[in-house]
């Protein structure tokens, strides 16, 4: 870690967290022990293991560089030359040579795969063949340029999980990529060149690589080759060299590159060092927590935590805390929510949506509840005058946080990081002309009542319609009433009487307290009629997955544990159900559905096997054959998938909630099956087992 840290130190993005490193680096030299720990061991075992077991998996190579033109395709086709007069089984299944003469030279004698052609718009488009490559099985296949999207119409929406199912099927694969498309790192790039990265892959895929091989060349190099056609046509380079590959931006992007292939050969050091037992200073374990908001700003949170974890090997959670107190959110600010949070999930943290009534409290709550030491939230976006009257979330975390560390990251850029605006509400007529009616209404019995009643006993009374009408309305219809109720104070029972003129000042402190007291229950009133929306709406997810199971453990026969599946999972997203179940050849049939009864089609049903086959969700709302009508998700325990379920949603984003709640059903419909299923279809080996 040596080199890396004083690479890191020049890097003004990472001076923040190198603190927590040296920290962490202190902790692990003191507690370092002679005797290995029991974990460690089994780590070692497994490893062990690992490696003696027949590889079901491709190894993947990924050929990375700091920008086009540094040759990475042309490193890649060497070492294919190389393996395949070493007698390796290669095949190009996507190569882009751009007209590179001497690239092109490099394909002699390999084996191509024929483009699959897709019609768009008039156009037609060139992909990968990934079918043809699975029929072809080589033993390595060539895949250029892995942060492409694909065509509309393909299997899936980016080439790298083209590629995850040929590792999946066993197929080794070399790849390129460059550093700016590496999603972590995806908000640093677009901070040094201005240019945003749209087109990225998870960290996730990289971390699973088993060897990268940085590809690198001077930027007055690249610059030359720019200069002479050899990188893009004249037209297209004058442009480049104006816009993105300006020197400054190269060596940025190299340093970036560099940097990052340092912590894999850091990381790749001490894998080896834990796997032959060698003694050396090893990291603490370490748990991140970042704090998520609907803001766009949480997007930078999330990389800058997944950059962190990467460092420090270490697991992350990104938290939302859910308010009942806080305005409705927008449509573009839940969007933004589901996307920080699926953003978070991709780069391989934990998410987790909390509800709380105050931000810090349940993120301290849940980081002490699982051990987190080191807490990443962003810089305060609210005015000074708002923090001092609401609070701050940072100021508290750092407060009462305790031994747990507390990072702070500032934006430069402020439109970036502001929140999105509340929508604005419907002016609520009704409800206000209900609140002045009840208030004119209680104005007209103290009025008759006036004889028995006292000042004091009217001021009271007169609160009742506030605090009414905020439960029944909520908190505008509370306020104005308790704004009406005053002035029908004023108004009806201080002298002088039927005017707004005070004759004893006296009175106006009465109504200044009055004035708070109703504002303060309208708002505490419309606070407890939330809590009590999120607390039925807990009851009814709990009540809901009881339900469920017990439903289905009273059910003893396949056929009627199937058939209440369906009914539930339609009765509860309101949408189109189908269950399909293997039979003796293996082919899935549909035992039961809800709604459409019309066959599926041939490409409803070939998502299906695909689902069946891979035990990973696909269609409708996913990034898999997202063209399918239908979302397809598999029962699936211990790495066995006994069949697929089938959903036509009338919405194909579903919520946090109804993610979590799909996923609970999904888990429980499994279990309930297996007993059953195993016991009957196993003798015919009709379900599947993939490999993950």
């Amino acid at each position: 870690m040596g080199d890396f840290g004083a690479v890191a130190r020049q890097c003004p993005f990472a001076q923040p967290c190198l603190g927590y490193l040296d920290f962490q680096r202190r902790g692990a030299k003191m507690t370092e022990e002679k005797r290995p720990n029991p974990e460690e061991l089994l780590q070692r075992i497994q490893q062990e293991e690992a490696v003696s077991q027949p590889q079901q998996r491709g190894r993947l190579k990924v050929f990375l560089g700091y920008a086009a033109g540094v040759g990475k395709t042309y490193r890649m086709l060497e070492e294919a030359q190389y393996l395949r007069r070493q007698g390796v089984d290669v095949v190009v299944a996507l190569v882009e040579t751009h007209g590179r003469p001497e690239t092109e030279a490099l394909l002699e004698g390999l084996e191509i795969i024929p483009r699959r052609k897709i019609p768009y718009k008039g156009i037609v488009l060139e992909e990968m063949d990934l079918d043809a490559v699975l029929r072809r099985r080589p033993a390595l296949a060539l895949v250029d340029e892995l942060a492409h999207t694909n065509a509309p119409g393909c299997r899936h929406a980016k080439r790298y999980q083209d590629v995850e199912e040929l590792l999946a099927e066993g197929i080794s694969v070399y790849t390129t990529l460059n550093i700016q498309h590496v999603e972590s790192v995806a908000d640093i790039v677009q901070q040094i060149t201005g240019v945003k990265v749209t087109e990225t892959v998870p960290d996730e895929l990289l971390e699973k690589a088993d060897e990268i091989e940085l590809v690198d060349l001077p930027p007055e190099e690249l610059l030359k080759r720019l200069a002479e056609g050899k990188v893009y046509i004249p037209y297209k380079a004058e442009e480049a060299m104006r816009r993105f590959f300006r020197k400054g931006n190269l060596l940025a992007l190299r340093e970036i590159a560099l940097r990052y292939t340092a912590r894999r050969v850091d990381k790749d050091m001490r894998s080896y060092m834990a796997l032959h037992a060698i003694k050396g200073p090893w990291p603490a374990g370490a748990r991140l927590l970042v704090c998520v908001s609907p803001s766009p700003f949480s997007e930078m949170l999330v990389r800058v935590g997944a950059r962190m974890a990467r460092d420090l090997d270490a697991e992350w959670f990104a938290v939302y805390v859910d308010m009942p107190a806080q305005a409705r959110l927008s449509d573009q600010a839940t969007y933004q929510l589901r996307r920080n949070l699926q953003l978070a999930e991709t780069l391989g943290a934990k998410t987790v949506v909390l509800s709380g009534n105050r931000v810090a409290d349940a993120v301290l709550e849940f980081a002490r509840a699982n051990n987190v030491n080191l807490i990443v939230v962003g810089s305060p976006l609210r005015p000074r005058w708002q923090e001092w009257l609401k609070g701050s979330v940072v100021y508290e975390l750092i407060r009462r946080s305790g031994s747990i560390h507390v990072l702070v990251i500032g934006s430069q850029d402020a439109s970036t990081a502001a929140p999105f605006p509340t929508p604005p509400r419907p002016f609520p007529l009704m409800p206000l002309l209900s609140a002045a009616t009840m208030v004119a209404g209680m104005t007209l019995v103290c009025w008759l009542g006036e004889r028995w009643l006292k000042f004091p006993d009217i001021v009271l009374l007169m609160l009742f319609p506030a605090a009414l009408s905020s439960f029944l309305w909520g908190e505008a219809a509370g306020v104005i009433a308790s704004l009406l109720a005053v002035f029908s104070l004023d108004f009806f029972f201080v002298p002088p009487r039927l005017s707004l003129a005070v004759s004893d000042l006296a009175y106006l402190p009465t109504f200044l307290i009055f004035v708070a007291v109703g504002v303060s229950v309208s708002f505490l009133t419309a606070l407890l009629r939330r809590w009590e929306r999120r607390v039925r709406q807990r009851e009814r997810f709990v009540s809901t997955l009881y339900d469920f199971s017990r439903r289905l453990m009273e059910a003893t026969g396949l056929k009627e544990r199937v058939q209440r599946i369906v009914a539930t999972l339609a009765e509860t997203f309101q949408a189109e159900v189908l269950a399909l179940l293997p039979d003796e050849t293996g082919r899935l049939v549909v035992w039961e559905r809800v709604g459409e009864q019309a066959p599926l089609d041939e490409h409803e049903y070939a998502v299906a096997m695909w689902v069946f086959h891979h035990g990973q969700p696909a269609g409708q709302g996913t990034n898999t054959l997202a063209s399918a009508r239908w979302k397809f998700l598999p029962l699936l325990t211990d790495h066995t998938v006994l069949g697929v379920i089938g959903l036509k949603l009338p919405q194909p984003d579903l919520s946090p909630e109804e993610r979590l709640l799909l996923e609970a059903f999904m888990s429980i419909a499994a279990l309930a099956l297996r007993a059953i299923m195993v016991g009957k279809l196993k003798p015919l080996q009709a379900f599947n087992t993939y490999r993950g």
